[in-house]
């Protein structure tokens, strides 16, 4: 299954692709030559189903977790001061996403938007240290009844050059549903009270909608 935000880009690709071949086995009187083009158009179609697949993922709601909201691999668990919103310290989790992963953000938690915004900004490869505050980016503060107010930002990185953002101010959301997509993507923090009690390791992988991140 697909992602509704790649609809377009997969059916203009799957045309572009069709009419490469059509005019290539035309105009090319070159076997081995259309045959490369063939198998290239191919490798960048499934390179471009496999980035908008949005696998379901069984998510039993807990007010008492936060859970992944995306897949990857968690690359920093710090203690931050995050001055955008909160202006206070909170725990930052951080999880970076490859070309070859899922790129749905979820719902780390159910609750009420509070502030949802987007920033635009730079292209930095999403692990550079400023690209939490340089990139483009959205802040989005979920108002959780065990755990109280909690941030999100999606961030966008080198390759992505789109964030979408599902989350308005006022909506109810629950844990696990779609909150959004990074085409082309890359990371997302999330800023946890110091309280939370966190549940994954540095360098861990995680599915979003499935592992818990932490718990209260």
């Amino acid at each position: 299954m697909f992602h509704k935000e790649g609809y377009t880009i997969i059916s203009v690709s799957f045309i572009i692709i069709a009419v490469i071949n059509l005019l290539t086995m035309s105009l090319i009187d070159n076997e081995l030559v259309t045959r490369f083009i063939g198998i290239t158009t191919i490798v960048v179609l499934f390179l471009i189903l496999q980035f908008f697949r949005n696998p379901k993922r069984k998510t039993q709601p807990n007010d008492e977790l936060i859970i992944s909201p995306v897949d990857g691999k968690v690359v920093a668990i710090e203690k931050v001061y995050e001055k955008e919103y909160f202006k206070d310290e909170r725990i930052q989790i951080s999880i970076f996403m490859s070309p070859i992963n899922v790129h749905v953000t979820r719902y780390a938690a159910s609750g009420t938007i509070k502030f949802s915004k987007y920033h635009p900004g730079k292209y930095l490869v999403a692990w550079h240290p400023k690209s939490s505050e340089k990139n483009e980016r959205t802040t989005v503060v979920i108002n959780n009844e065990h755990f109280g107010e909690i941030l999100y930002r999606q961030i966008a990185g080198a390759v992505a050059r789109r964030i979408v953002n599902y989350a308005k101010v006022g909506d109810k959301v629950v844990q696990g549903k779609d909150a959004g997509f990074i085409k082309f993507g890359s990371r997302v923090d999330l800023f946890l009270p110091l309280d939370s009690k966190i549940k994954v390791e540095l360098n861990q992988i995680v599915k979003g909608g499935e592992n818990t991140i932490a718990k209260k």
